[in-house]
């Protein structure tokens, strides 16, 4: 009888024992996503459906300016994956890019995982009302220089700092002059400047047209690829990785209809 008895508790303990400690099936694995500051939103929306998908990976996101996290996963920061809003901060990391760009001879890129996840484009936005009545970049372009208006766009070590460089040198204009002169105030990322941009503290500012969707600012006009080329989003499991199997899922899942329906619902497309 003691030996039924024991063969009867014996399941018991064992079923009791997983609802208490956990089953090892059953265990949580975190990833960490470091990604551009642009694509808050949209990430965090994801990262909801994902838990009905995977509801044993818990997301963990770092939203910043891509320079700034090409920086943090230098100096050794944990990070699963990136998503950088340009080429240049991946190819800083990646050592199959050209010398001229890696020029620290960085490998911190899983092979072959890298592949563009996204497109974007650069939106000329201004505040509610559009006090100044700006049009265009052909208006920004002629005005700027007079100090009828300022302007907001990102630092020069982000990319939509980088891309709004790009669109002043095709209009030929001075940045450096411009800035002495007060005609510009930067922002240390695309959010930043979206926000100085809803609360009036600038006349016009270049940003995402993500970011403008998000922030219910008004678009007044979008940079051509030949102003300042085009806005591809590349992403990558980085080999410092701890979950390498679960990063390339994830990935893989932002590619499906059901993520690229958010990313497109505010603008983002397919590359």
């Amino acid at each position: 009888m003691k030996k039924r008895v024991t063969a009867i508790l014996l399941p018991l303990f064992v079923v009791f024992g997983i609802v208490a400690f956990g089953s090892p099936s059953l265990a949580q694995t975190e990833l960490i996503v470091f990604a551009a500051a642009s694509m808050t939103d949209t990430l965090q929306e994801i990262s909801g459906l994902y838990s009905k998908v995977a509801p044993n990976v818990k997301l963990t996101f770092n939203f910043d300016s891509s320079g700034t996290l090409k920086t943090q996963i230098e100096h050794g920061a944990d990070c699963d994956i990136f998503i950088s809003a340009a080429q240049r901060q991946m190819d800083q990391l990646d050592i199959t890019a050209p010398a001229s760009v890696n020029t620290d001879k960085l490998d911190f890129v899983m092979q072959p995982t890298r592949f563009d996840l996204l497109e974007n484009r650069v939106a000329l936005v201004v505040p509610s009302g559009n006090p100044k009545n700006i049009n265009s970049f052909n208006y920004l372009a002629l005005a700027l220089p007079t100090g009828r208006i300022l302007l907001g766009m990102g630092n020069r070590d982000v990319p939509v700092g980088q891309y709004t460089m790009r669109i002043l040198q095709f209009f030929g204009l001075d940045e450096e002059a411009l800035v002495a002169s007060g005609y510009i105030n930067y922002g240390s990322n695309v959010r930043e400047v979206t926000t100085h941009v809803s609360e009036a503290s600038v006349d016009v500012g270049v940003v995402y047209a993500t970011d403008a969707f998000s922030a219910g600012l008004e678009v007044v006009d979008s940079a051509t690829e030949e102003m300042c080329g085009r806005v591809i989003y590349p992403a990558a499991v980085l080999k410092t990785s701890k979950n390498p199997d679960a990063a390339r899922a994830f990935l893989n899942y932002l590619t499906s209809a059901e993520a690229m329906a958010v990313f497109e619902n505010v603008g983002f497309s397919r590359p």
